[in-house]
């Protein structure tokens, strides 16, 4: 393969880093003498031309192809999930333009697009290594994230959290995956499942499969690998933290459940109430039910709303690992369209946060008291994610729960055998409702005393939060916008 044919495949992830790179060139030539109010709008419409134009040779030139075995896979599946995180990240950047906690706009907005690519990549690769590097790109660029905000120490304790906790993770992760390399001698995810097929449980790969859900639970923030999470979370920067919440999670997942699914294809055992058999499928079940339970019970006692979300996004990660234990083709449509609608109304939800915390300095409880008054169309922007979230139909959130459980289920067929962990999950769903009424409860129904002054909030901020509530409603309402598409296309 010349490289001009490899410069084509990978054309969308030339345009994101080419677009970075004039981002940050941009702002560091011609507009450091600018208002840094100026400075967002211009950069961030640059970054999302971009990110519009890698979409579009995306959606125009298809392609498919197989690079190096795996190391770089192009697929009508691969293509739409890049799709998908392009489109999250342009939200993400559009919900940064009224953001004032840095001066270095050009730094910000290239990271975001850099940590974009490293996403691209990850879903494109079936090859361990290159899955790896993939990580780590993103991972670095996620740490500067999280501290960009210098004038908040939360925002270098929350980094640095974030940063130990990951080394600590990808060495776990780069362990198991060093055994899978010595037990197989390949590093494509397919010719690891040739490898081990027929070889039963060796020792070593019970261990490389600890470690490497150790790795990515860290990636997922699941339990007992969550302890960054809500730090991160309330100290970052709130952009940064909704595309920690969004993007991050979507590629992440969308990785695991390959590897989990191909690599280890033939160790899956059962996670069947009482008939467990050894394999990864009871390793996940048991960090799917600490993490539903955990998330859900420690959010309710929550003041600070980016936390609230943070607990909100363990307990999330618990319902898409039910997912990944249904490993088909339909697991893996259902865990796409579940992380990219909870992507969606994540990022709404953490742009709602963001305009609060520029009006009252914080991110409680209290600061969302009368917010229906003062901006009424956001305040129903916020409530149709916080009940997307909480499940409630016909949003996006209802419809991705019940496909996911419904692939859980089909799964467990004939006798059921998930059919425990979708019962937890529903009544999590159930408990996780009322925190998120706290919050609605703030919103619409406590009179607060400056609850008739109105909050300034840009008509750009208000089209862009009202578009992402529409697109919940139309994802849940007409689900096969995206679904039609995940279905159609085999997963391997």
């Amino acid at each position: 393969m010349s490289y001009l044919e490899l410069l084509k495949l990978a054309a969308p992830e030339t345009i994101v880093v080419l677009t970075a790179l004039a981002v940050l060139a941009i702002d560091l030539t011609s507009m450091r003498g600018f208002e840094v109010r100026l400075r967002f709008t211009i950069g961030g419409m640059i970054a999302s031309l971009g990110c519009a134009a890698a979409i579009l040779w995306t959606l125009v030139v298809p392609a498919q192809a197989d690079v190096m075995s795996g190391m770089l896979l192009v697929s009508p599946l691969t293509q739409l999930v890049k799709v998908c995180l392009l489109v999250l990240t342009i939200f993400t950047v559009l919900i940064s333009l009224e953001s004032k906690f840095t001066t270095h706009v050009g730094e910000y907005l290239a990271l975001i697009l850099l940590a974009t690519v490293g996403m691209m990549f990850l879903v494109s690769a079936e090859d361990v290594l290159m899955i790896f590097i993939s990580l780590e790109l993103t991972s670095l660029s996620l740490y500067i994230l999280t501290a960009f905000n210098k004038r908040n120490i939360k925002s270098a304790e929350a980094a640095l959290k974030y940063f130990l906790f990951g080394g600590m993770a990808a060495a776990f992760m780069l362990f198991g995956l060093s055994l899978i390399y010595g037990l197989s001698g390949s590093t494509n995810l397919h010719a690891i499942a040739a490898a081990l097929a027929g070889k039963g449980l060796d020792p070593l790969l019970v261990v490389a499969i600890v470690m490497t859900v150790i790795g990515f639970g860290f990636k997922v923030a699941a339990v007992p690998f969550h302890l960054w999470a809500p730090d991160a979370y309330e100290g970052a920067p709130t952009p940064s933290a909704a595309f920690i919440a969004s993007g991050s999670k979507v590629a992440s997942f969308f990785i695991f459940a390959k590897i989990m699914m191909i690599g280890f294809a033939g160790a899956e055992g059962s996670g069947a109430f009482r008939n467990f058999v050894a394999g990864w499928t009871p390793v996940i079940a048991m960090v799917a039910v600490l993490s539903m339970v955990l998330g859900n019970l420690v959010a309710i006692v929550q003041s600070s709303v980016k936390r609230l979300l943070a607990y909100s996004a363990i307990a999330h990660a618990g319902y898409m690992l039910l997912g990944v234990m249904a490993h088909d083709d339909q697991a893996i449509a259902s865990v796409v369209y579940y992380a990219v609608t909870y992507g969606l109304t994540t990022i709404g939800a953490f742009g709602v946060v963001a305009l609060v915390e520029n009006e009252a300095g914080n991110d409680n409880l209290a600061s969302f008291v009368g917010f229906s008054k003062r901006a009424p169309v956001v305040a129903f922007s916020m409530m149709i994610f916080l009940l997307s979230l909480a499940g409630i139909p016909p949003l996006a959130g209802f419809f991705g729960k019940f496909y996911l459980f419904a692939a859980a289920l089909k799964t467990g067929a004939p006798n059921l055998g998930l059919l425990w962990l979708v019962i937890l999950a529903i009544a999590m769903s159930a408990v996780s409702f009322y925190y998120y009424l706290k919050v609605l409860k703030q919103i619409y129904v406590v009179d607060g005393t400056d609850a008739t002054k109105g909050t300034t909030v840009s008509m750009l901020s208000q089209t862009v939060l009202l578009v992402m509530a529409v697109l919940v409603i139309l994802l849940g309402c007409f689900p096969n916008i995206l679904l039609a598409h995940l279905v159609a296309i085999p997963a391997h």
